[in-house]
């Protein structure tokens, strides 16, 4: 029996992901990753880094990406709640400008399998969040990319949420049209 329910989504290679938890009146046990069940899903990632942040609510991060060393992502909330988005930003790409997104928090227990060449990005709709997510390449700070959130091409339904908290670096991402990213669909 698997341990993991492994939904595609309207986007190619990115996976909404469910894990098979068992509780009692102890509390709860699952399995976060699994390299072989991930690997029988066509899911084959070797994970370097992990990465985790904890956010208040309106408090929007992304869209993120690196150019050179693009990083496939596999997203969690260990308390909380977020949306949390992927855009498709390989040029050739059928899906190309196209977003996907899922709202995570610590209740559901859901992950999301981002591939590379995503935009990815995350609004805090609880209280406070906490987040985690592995990536399959180093974080190269010199690398980093983005698209701004609010872009009107892409037209991301963010939700309820109207008062955005975003870094100054964030603040100054430009729109999908006038970006310079060169991403290729491999394969």
């Amino acid at each position: 029996m698997s341990k993991f329910t492994f939904t595609k989504t309207s986007i190619d290679g990115v996976f909404i992901i469910e894990p098979t938890v068992f509780g009692d009146d102890r509390g709860y046990f699952m399995e976060t990753y699994s390299e072989s069940e991930f690997k029988a899903a066509g899911l084959d990632y070797t994970f370097v880094q992990d990465n985790q942040s904890k956010s208040k609510r309106g408090v929007l991060r992304g869209l993120h990406f690196q150019k050179a060393h693009p990083q496939a992502k596999l997203v969690r909330v260990l308390d909380g709640e977020v949306l949390d988005v992927a855009v498709d930003v390989r040029k050739n790409s059928k899906t190309y400008g196209k977003w996907v997104g899922v709202k995570l928090s610590a209740d559901n227990k859901k992950q999301f399998m981002i591939p590379r060449g995503f935009a990815h990005g995350f609004l805090v709709l609880s209280e406070t969040a906490v987040f985690t997510y592995k990536c399959d390449d180093f974080y190269h700070p010199e690398d980093e990319g983005g698209i701004m959130w609010n872009d009107p091409d892409i037209g991301i339904d963010w939700g309820d949420i109207t008062d955005v908290a975003l870094s100054e670096k964030d603040k100054r991402h430009p729109l999908l049209r006038d970006s310079k990213i060169e991403f290729e669909v491999k394969g």
